[in-house]
């Protein structure tokens, strides 16, 4: 008699296979998702007797899903513009942290900051990464959330050194009428500003005085300007500075290993700031000269100082680095690492389990995760503002759907063809 188990296991089978095709199918849209296949294997055999070869004569049993497999090739990159969304271009796994303390993890990276500033996945869970302490990562404190929210600060920055691309005009008259003005601003320890007053003035062929003040209410006791730097400058035949004389401040060593540029001190500044020290450079990194005497008019094209003001972090002022690193750029104009995205691989992907809500939780199979920065140790590097798109084709799916919707229409028709069998057996028994 025909065993109706076997066919009954190729539907059982086919059914399952079906399940793993149209869950594909439904996760075609999802965010970091990895196709899955159904591996079939043959059953167990029952050895019936042997031939005269001595080869045995076996019975197989059917069939069923030995496995279902993830493929876990990368997916398109898809660009969001979302400056929390990260997608990893190569292997690992983002590591979250749910709110019972237990660990998953995940290749869905469209993140998003909880009420505390924290960066969370879709449901809540907790980003993990390596904290940034004033802005160097720290890998060795351990993971933590990662903390990007509002209202982190930058501390000021006093001016140490300013410049100004200047040209005097060769053709002015060596008098009063030729005075020039120009102003900078600087920032004392306390981020406050200072306007920086310069006055040039010819006094004769190829020679010009200089006076740098700044405002008396800034200065506490003053009752006018005060002079913050004082000299003389003088040009050669093709407009470039060959001395300065500094009768007020103190020549100091310039770029080229002379003592054109000047500095000084200014104490007991009106709003309690530290001394401010800084140092006027009058020739940039290559030695050129920053204020030049040629025939055009006196202006100034350019200034530069690198002090500022305390600035705040706001929200999506922030980029993700192909190595993790989350670099926030502040009101004051300044950028400084907010922490660390950590990665983490195992040795045997396909035996992580899944767990729903795009999340995978490590076996024994699986081994143990290792953990570290993006686009090190075999991990692959992140893009900031895009998301991995599901690896699932579509074109094979139908071509798989197809395929096995055949392999369930032959076991039911053997079922089918078995009970027709049965049914004449059954006669044969009524007619005996």
């Amino acid at each position: 008699m025909p065993s109706f188990s076997i066919p009954l296991t190729g539907l059982d089978a086919s059914s399952q296979a079906l399940s793993v095709i149209a869950n594909n199918l439904s996760n075609l849209n999802t965010v970091g998702y990895k196709d899955q296949q159904a591996s079939f294997q043959d059953l167990f055999y029952q050895t019936l007797s042997s031939n005269g070869s001595g080869d045995p004569v076996q019975l197989g049993a059917g069939t069923q899903v030995g496995a279902v497999l993830s493929n876990f090739g990368v997916g398109s990159i898809n660009s969001t513009g979302v400056a929390t969304d990260a997608a990893i271009t190569g292997e690992g796994f983002f590591i979250t942290q749910a709110a019972n303390g237990s660990t998953q993890y995940t290749r869905d990276g469209s993140f998003i900051l909880n009420s505390s500033g924290q960066l969370t996945t879709q449901d809540g869970q907790l980003v993990m990464g390596y904290p940034a302490v004033n802005g160097v990562i720290s890998s060795s404190s351990g993971l933590s959330p990662i903390q990007l929210g509002n209202g982190l600060a930058s501390p000021p920055a006093a001016t140490t050194t300013f410049s100004l691309q200047t040209n005097l005009n060769a053709s002015a008259n060596a008098d009063s009428t030729s005075a020039y003005t120009t102003q900078l601003s600087v920032y004392d320890s306390l981020g406050t500003p200072h306007l920086l007053s310069f006055t040039f003035t010819k006094t004769a062929a190829n020679t010009w005085t200089y006076t740098a003040t700044l405002p008396a209410a800034d200065i506490t006791g003053a009752t006018e300007p005060t002079t913050v730097f004082a000299g003389t400058l003088k040009f050669d035949g093709d407009g470039n500075l060959l001395t300065n004389t500094v009768t007020t401040g103190t020549a100091t060593t310039d770029s080229a290993g002379g003592d054109l540029d000047v500095k000084n001190t200014v104490s007991t500044l009106a709003d309690g700031a530290n001394a401010m020290t800084f140092t006027w450079d009058l020739l940039d990194s290559s030695g050129n000269s920053n204020v030049t005497q040629v025939d055009s008019a006196s202006a100034t094209s350019t200034t530069t100082q690198n002090g500022y003001a305390p600035g705040t972090l706001s929200n999506e002022n922030y980029t993700i680095g192909a190595d993790g690193t989350i670099e926030g750029t502040f009101s004051n104009g300044q950028t400084a690492a907010l922490g660390q995205i950590a990665l983490s691989n195992f040795s045997n992907v396909q035996g992580l389990e899944l767990l729903g809500g795009n999340a995978y939780a490590p076996t024994l199979a699986s081994g143990a995760a290792v953990v570290g920065a993006p686009n090190s140790g075999g991990r692959g590097a992140l893009q900031g503002g895009a998301l991995e798109a599901s690896n699932v084709d579509m074109s094979t799916e139908f071509t798989s759907l197809i395929t096995t919707q055949r392999g369930y229409e032959a076991s039911a028709r053997v079922v089918s063809v078995f009970d027709t069998i049965m049914q004449d057996t059954l006669g044969l028994v009524q007619m005996t």
